[in-house]
């Protein structure tokens, strides 16, 4: 079988899972867990082959036009680089991990044949677009996935918090799609194709006539689809969904589209020094401000939904200051270790009976009742603060170090200013970075109080999945000394500048939330301060969706309970109550968006309703009146005739008089 056949199959064949799963899911329930597992298992095998013939070197291009339009052609083209071969791999191998986990997560759902279809076809969505070579091929599969991303957010659709949860994260992306949408036309007019191997031919030969405005209109679509400052309040809202979902969106799907689409057109952003320097402080607002929104959340799946932001913010800044193997490093490492954060998340959501920090904090021995997601968890954190050697360090230095070569001078991909940029804010996130994780860590392993809650031992298949991603979170990243090809042969190795600055700020990051947190603990007495009430039994996925229904801090309005243990309210100080409501965002597009078009909603149902309705209502009643008059005058009596007919010839008679004497 030849690369291109192969590559084909890679997104063919959960597509095909797909369907089968839904035509199937009621008729023959049996299938339903093979068909979610096998199809994506066997992609990911296929992508590990093709990855293995592409070997990092010459890119493998095939294409086929699909149908004449007269103008720009629309092709089936497959570009497989080194890039593109590595991200495919990460997507089947965080998507087989998800649907084998939710084989126990969601295992008493009866929605689960539906949820498993939708996983395959989002991962399917996500593998069109890492392997095409077209940019409007390339669209089909980013809308697919905003579509599945609505259901799959949506899955606990009882809860109102779920429904909005999926109502935001689909307007908010379809917000920056239309501008996306408008740039990809702007640039296949420009470059006379959609093929993304001409485009960078076009660009390289300065066959962009608007660069700038093109490079600005793309970077809308990926702000919406990589929850990127302004467009990345509907991230923590989705957490609504179930916990396997937000593993999958996080990690390998979804929110990396965005990253890669920019690594894959760098050039396009590369031929404008503005567009550029806006990509970098888009990237800095992003890194600083959600890490200090992670340090003030309640809730632990929002606390790693902003860690996402941010760390999408750490790759964004590796595309501004041109170095996309740095930026696509990190996007690799860090979707095996957030995969495994909210996966082993969902473990302890499952064991907690809540998603609330604050509660975790008053339970005792935790981590006894899961010390498959204790250890696993631990090791993701690690990763996550870049803590040397596991795999987080690495790429995130790698991030800075290209930062620092752009700062310096010594590289001249981007402007010196976007260097700078990227470099101070992210110093400053690292430190904040760590913070929160040691804060998470803490809270939910090192509580005091009441006994925690026996729900029993977790499927044997969730923790099994949560050891399989605890491997890459280690030793990941050291993959750059052994593939350096892959990554596009540039410098990835760690800088002692940066490598000192950035190790030395995280780990007094985790040193003062610690301190804090001993102050914190010691305030409080060490007293129990409420118990957890027991939940009753049933899957795990029951469990998350009654702490969806219950725990209102999480989903709602972010409305918050003290915890007199909580260092985050010590290190944050008056900044905390800002933070915990992401900086009150959302009240702003509520002020600027939703009212005016709530208004104007109701500006037209009223003229609807009172004017355009009364005069439809009118025209109706009016024949209905002058028939009823005309109706009553027929009371079929003769002399009543004769009498009006005398009448009317009198008034006609006088009336022709009158005329006749005025002429």
């Amino acid at each position: 079988m030849t690369t291109t056949t192969l590559a084909v199959l890679v997104p063919l064949l959960p597509f095909l899972g797909a369907l089968a799963g839904l035509l199937l899911g009621r008729t023959a329930p049996g299938f339903v867990r093979p068909l979610a597992v096998l199809p994506i298992l066997a992609s990911l095998v296929v992508a590990v082959l093709v990855a293995a013939r592409q070997g990092g070197g010459r890119a493998v291009d095939s294409a086929t036009e699909l149908t004449p339009t007269g103008s720009v052609p629309i092709e089936l083209a497959l570009h497989i680089d080194g890039f593109a071969a590595l991200v495919a791999v990460l997507v089947g191998v965080v998507a087989t991990c998800v649907q084998i986990y939710s084989t126990g997560y969601l295992h008493d759902d009866p929605r689960y044949p539906s949820y498993a279809a939708l996983v395959s076809l989002f991962s399917s969505a996500m593998l069109l677009v890492v392997y095409s070579g077209d940019l409007i091929v390339l669209l089909v599969g980013w809308e697919v996935m905003g579509i599945c991303s609505y259901f799959l957010v949506g899955h606990y659709w009882e809860t109102p918090e779920a429904r909005a949860a999926s109502i935001k994260a689909f307007l908010v992306t379809k917000l920056g799609d239309v501008p996306f949408l408008i740039g990809l036309f702007a640039l296949g007019t420009d470059a006379g194709s959609f093929r993304i191997t001409k485009v960078l031919g076009a660009v390289a030969t300065g066959g962009l006539h608007h660069p700038t405005l093109v490079a600005l209109l793309l970077l809308a679509g990926v702000a919406g689809k990589s929850a990127q400052f302004p467009l990345h309040t509907w991230l923590p809202d989705a957490m609504a969904g179930p916990t396997p979902v937000s593993a999958l969106i996080h990690a390998a799907t979804m929110v990396a589209a965005g990253v890669y689409f920019i690594a894959r057109l760098l050039p396009v952003f590369e031929a404008s020094s503005a567009a550029m320097v806006v990509l970098a402080v888009m990237a800095a607002v992003t890194m600083a401000g959600s890490a200090l929104a992670a340090l003030a959340q309640d809730d632990i799946k929002r606390v790693l939904a902003y860690s996402t932001i941010g760390q999408l913010g750490y790759m964004a800044g590796a595309l501004a200051v041109g170095d996309r193997g740095a930026a696509v490093f990190h996007l690799l490492a860090h979707g095996a270790f957030k995969a495994l954060l909210f996966l082993a998340a969902g473990v302890i959501i499952h064991a907690a009976g809540t998603n609330s920090l604050a509660a975790m904090s008053r339970m005792k021995d935790l981590r006894v009742r899961v010390p498959d997601a204790y250890w696993t968890m631990t090791v993701a954190l690690l990763a996550l603060a870049a803590i040397p050697p596991f795999a987080g360090f690495f790429s995130k230095e790698s991030v800075l170090g290209a930062a620092e070569r752009v700062a310096t001078g010594h590289t001249e991909h981007a402007p010196g200013a976007a260097g700078w940029i990227v470099l101070v804010v992210g110093l400053v996130t690292a430190l904040l970075t760590a913070a929160y994780a040691c804060r998470l860590w803490l809270l939910a392993f090192r509580g005091h109080g009441a006994e925690a809650p026996d729900h029993g031992r977790q499927p044997l298949v969730m923790n099994t999945v949560l050891w399989v991603l605890a491997v890459p979170s280690l030793a990941f990243g050291l993959t750059y000394r052994v593939l350096p090809d892959w990554f596009g042969g540039g410098d990835l190795a760690p800088t002692l500048t940066t490598s000192v600055l950035g190790t030395g700020l995280a780990l007094t990051g985790a040193l003062v939330t610690y301190a804090a947190w001993r102050h914190t603990t010691a305030l409080a007495g060490r007293v129990a301060l409420g118990a957890v009430a027991a939940h009753p039994e049933g899957g795990a996925g029951a469990v998350e969706a009654e702490a969806i229904a219950t725990h209102a801090p999480a989903y709602g309005g972010v409305a918050y309970t003290a915890d007199p243990a909580d260092p985050g309210r010590l290190l944050l100080g008056p900044l905390h109550r800002h933070a915990a409501v992401g900086f009150h965002l959302d009240a702003v597009y509520d002020a600027l968006f939703v009212r005016p078009v709530s208004a104007g909603a109701n500006l037209v149902r009223f003229l609807d309703r009172e004017v355009i309705e009364t005069y439809v209502r009118g025209v109706a009643a009016l024949p209905r009146l002058l028939g009823a008059a005309v109706r009553r005058a027929q009371t079929g009596n003769v002399q009543t005739y004769v009498s009006a007919l005398l009448a009317g010839t009198l008034v006609l008679a006088v009336a022709a008089l009158l005329v006749a004497t005025g002429a």
